[in-house]
């Protein structure tokens, strides 16, 4: 046993007990506190964090169990991170259907949050491609649950943040690609109907979409940025493509943040000047593409010893271009924000989990250096632009959303309770719920 405390965002700060899962077979064990699983703690807020209570860490429960090259059909436990999954089966032909900006996290926690991807407007969320995981609860009776056997439980444990009981394996769906190569486009656009425009124009060509924006830019550049989009590329593409480059480490936390309004501001103008072309066709390997910023180990270090709070929202279609200028409009003035700004559209695909996030709209992401008051004052009022708009706030990546909002944004929370492990809980369910 031992205690950790601190999730990806290295706020807020929890004392916790943790118990190494070593054997998914055993029995869960008995303590005073409540239980939650633990991945590998990429989750940035609360979600994965049980402040006096105690994480069940999953990471040695990483084994294989079966796959089928033929077929696609991938089963493994559920500490089993996306990148040992890519190891083994992109030299054979197939990809994750649905993956999040990192590949280390685990296929339990790729579960727990539904996590989405670049292609969520072509394939949904990485729920809709699992046919089946087992769940083991308190009091030691096991589930398999599908979305045709015992679907009440598997629409619960998707999306579920781990409350529903210990997700011990899995089985997934895989696509077929050609290759590791993509064929990507970058479009610079000037202005934020500039984003829209290109993914009206991209949703149906193009399997995956994603813009960086300048989140510090105001008057008639606001929202100005990069657009990408991208597909997989055939087993021999006609360029040489550029191959994964070293990672690289940041070796300590500074004393102060790295992320200020001047940082910032000269950043984001060198960045989206880098491309001096209207648009750039490059054909690359897709770890630089899917996950650019784990070629950075430990980058969450840039932003000092009080963290930082990432911010993800959603807002439905009908008021979707007001009001992502409203919250830009609000982040450009308060001089504060991140390097990634990420703005992307999400499908009309259904979310199969009862609290998962993503749904239609448009979604926008970034991180804010921890300033106490002044940031929370500055998400609330971010909160309040999404509330007014119908749409919803990442849980997994939220570490300070009023309990009336998240209650506002997933009006399933109460049916969701129902299915809650009675011995399970985390900082953030006490935090939204009580």
């Amino acid at each position: 046993m031992s205690n950790i405390g601190q999730s990806w965002g290295r706020y807020p700060p929890a004392k916790q007990t943790i118990v190494d899962i070593i054997d998914r077979h055993q029995p869960l064990p008995h303590t005073d506190g409540k239980l939650l699983p633990h991945g590998n703690g990429r989750s940035y807020g609360d979600s994965c964090l049980n402040d006096g209570g105690t994480l069940l860490r999953t990471r040695n429960i990483d084994r294989f169990i079966r796959f089928d090259p033929a077929s696609g059909q991938l089963e493994c436990e559920a500490g089993q991170l996306l990148s040992d999954i890519l190891d083994l089966v992109v030299p054979q032909g197939w990809f994750l259907p649905v993956t999040p900006g990192t590949k280390f996290v685990t296929v339990g926690g790729a579960i727990a949050n539904d996590v989405h991807g670049k292609n969520h407007h072509v394939t949904g969320t990485f729920g809709r491609h699992v046919l089946e995981l087992e769940l083991l609860r308190s009091d030691g009776s096991r589930l398999a649950c599908g979305p045709e056997r015992q679907p009440e439980w598997f629409a619960a444990t998707l999306g579920g943040l781990g409350l529903t009981g210990l997700v011990t394996r899995a089985t997934l769906q895989l696509r077929r690609i050609a290759g590791p190569w993509m064929s990507t486009e970058t479009h610079r656009f000037k202005d934020l109907d500039g984003f829209f425009e290109l993914s009206a124009r991209s949703a149906n060509g193009y399997e995956y979409t994603v813009a960086w924006i300048d989140c510090a830019s105001k008057g008639s550049a606001l929202g100005r940025g990069l657009f990408t989009r991208a597909n997989h590329a055939p087993a021999c593409p006609d360029v040489k493509p550029s191959a994964p480059s070293r990672r690289l480490t940041v070796p300590f936390a500074p004393p102060v943040s790295l992320i200020n309004p001047l940082s910032l501001k000269a950043f984001n103008s060198l960045y989206f000047h880098r491309q001096r072309a209207a648009e750039a066709h490059v054909t690359t390997h897709y770890e630089p593409f899917f996950y650019p910023l784990d070629g950075v180990g430990d980058w969450n270090r840039i932003y000092g010893p009080r963290g930082f709070l990432q911010y993800q929202c959603v807002i439905p279609p009908a008021g979707a271009r007001a009001g992502i200028e409203r919250l830009l409009n609000i982040i450009a003035s308060s001089g504060t924000g991140s390097f990634l700004a990420v703005l992307k559209q999400f499908g009309e695909q259904p979310s199969p989990g009862m609290l998962s996030f993503p749904r239609p709209g448009t979604t926008l992401a970034l991180d804010f250096p921890n300033q106490g008051e002044r940031t929370l004052r500055l998400l609330d009022s971010l909160d309040d632009i999404v509330g007014e708009s119908g749409g919803a706030v990442y849980p997994a990546k939220d570490a300070r959303m009023a309990g009336e909002r998240f209650r506002q944004y997933f009006p399933a929370w109460e049916a969701f309770s129902d299915f809650i492990d009675p011995r399970f809980s985390s900082s953030f369910w006490r935090r939204v719920t009580e």
